[in-house]
């Protein structure tokens, strides 16, 4: 994966490996890390040789970093939007702009 873009592919997903990660700061030493930098140098293409699987994986980097992109935004968008569960029948007049009838009791 010798393309202007790998190196930019690759760089999106060490941060996004660091986001989904729960040490960020030892993220560059984990087998994940270690996995991906090996695949980038073994699929790496030479003046000499022209890799088909280069493009390959070069499509599956890409598939890789949405995916962990979307996971992420989803978590985002969930914590943001996220019910508080089942609402009091007050506060789902007062949603509405209905006023409950007062207990003379």
């Amino acid at each position: 994966m010798n393309s202007p873009t790998a190196g930019k592919v690759l760089k999106q997903l060490a941060s996004e490996v660091r986001l989904h990660s729960s040490h960020p700061k030892i993220c560059s030493d984990s087998q994940l890390m270690k996995y991906i930098l090996s695949q980038y140098e073994r699929y790496k293409v030479t003046d000499q040789q022209l890799c088909k699987a280069q493009e390959e994986m070069s499509s599956l980097a890409k598939t890789y970093l949405c995916y962990l992109q979307s996971t992420r935004r989803t978590a985002e968008i969930r914590q943001v939007y996220k019910g508080k569960g089942e609402r009091s029948v007050q506060e789902t007049a007062d949603m509405v702009g209905f006023k409950l009838p007062h207990d003379p009791k």
